[in-house]
């Protein structure tokens, strides 16, 4: 388990994206690691891996260097450990939205979402209620093959397949949470921080994000009123509550996710599964 895995967000004004952009690939090909920056006008979203050695001075990189004004002083990452590279290359790239609504971008001046630490919320999901008494509502924001994999007991899950899709969801079941206190949550907390504070623009009240998401809840607190694990975007593919790789896989040919107990003929690695193999689709027709 000589690799870690760092995921991080922060919504901040980035002025200076495609300056940034060469130095920062500069820099992270000098230590060695592969995944994933995105740059944009609200801020930054990353998934990277490599030596801990290298890992642990890019994290001093993004808080310290010069080049960055700051702005990342505070930037909380969340971290894992694997026996291998999860990323095949190293990209920087840049994007409009760090992560994709289709709405006006977050103004970072106007403060972070409303949010509930893991220790908090598991309280609060041990009594039925929160600090005020009102009933707690799980909002889960993820795409609907990601929650396949798992997510907490009783959530609302509203089959979303983009994450853009979520404005429209929500105005149509806002009866959902009406008079309860909403926590949205996803994998790290970029989804539904930029969920939360959608749903108090429309005028939602009493929400909170879960803050770091769902894998700061299993560091912090394991799988209590989680069902399931948790899908992430490498090639580990799900996380357990003890942020250890589970069997699950997900098809290199149409993305979908296969567990140990679906394994069938029709699932070859790196290349079909059951949903998506000219067989099976020929078989279920027939």
């Amino acid at each position: 388990m000589s690799i870690l895995n760092l995921s991080a967000y922060k919504f901040v004004t980035v002025e200076d994206g495609p300056g940034w952009r060469p130095l920062v690939i500069e820099r992270c090909n000098a230590l060695g690691l592969k995944g994933t920056i995105l740059l944009a006008p609200e801020g930054i979203n990353l998934f990277i891996a490599g030596p801990i050695p290298q890992v642990r001075e890019f994290i001093d990189y993004m808080r310290t260097d010069a080049l960055f004004g700051g702005r990342f002083a505070d930037l909380q990452f969340k971290e894992s450990l694997s026996a291998k590279q999860p990323f095949r290359r190293m990209l920087v790239k840049l994007k409009r939205e760090i992560i994709t609504m289709k709405k006006p971008t977050i103004r970072s001046e106007d403060g972070r979402a409303p949010s509930v630490d893991a220790p908090t919320l598991k309280t609060w999901l041990d009594r039925g209620h929160d600090h005020e008494g009102r009933p707690v509502v799980m909002l889960d924001t993820r795409n609907a093959f990601e929650i396949d994999v798992g997510t907490f007991d009783d959530a609302l899950d509203y089959r979303i397949t983009k994450f853009s899709e979520f404005p429209d969801v929500i105005e149509k079941n806002r009866a959902d949470l009406e008079g309860k206190t909403v926590v949205s949550f996803c994998t790290g907390g970029i989804r539904c921080e930029k969920a939360a504070i959608h749903m108090k623009e429309v005028g939602i009240d009493h929400v909170y994000q879960l803050e770091g998401g769902i894998l700061k809840y299993f560091e912090e607190v394991g799988g209590t009123h989680y069902n399931g694990e948790c899908f992430v975007f490498d090639y580990r593919t799900a996380l357990d509550p003890n942020l250890q790789p589970t069997a699950t896989a997900q098809c290199f040919g149409c993305r979908a996710v296969v567990s140990e107990s679906e394994a069938s003929p029709f699932y070859k690695p790196g290349e079909t599964c059951p949903a998506c193999h000219p067989e099976a689709k020929v078989g279920a027709a027939a």
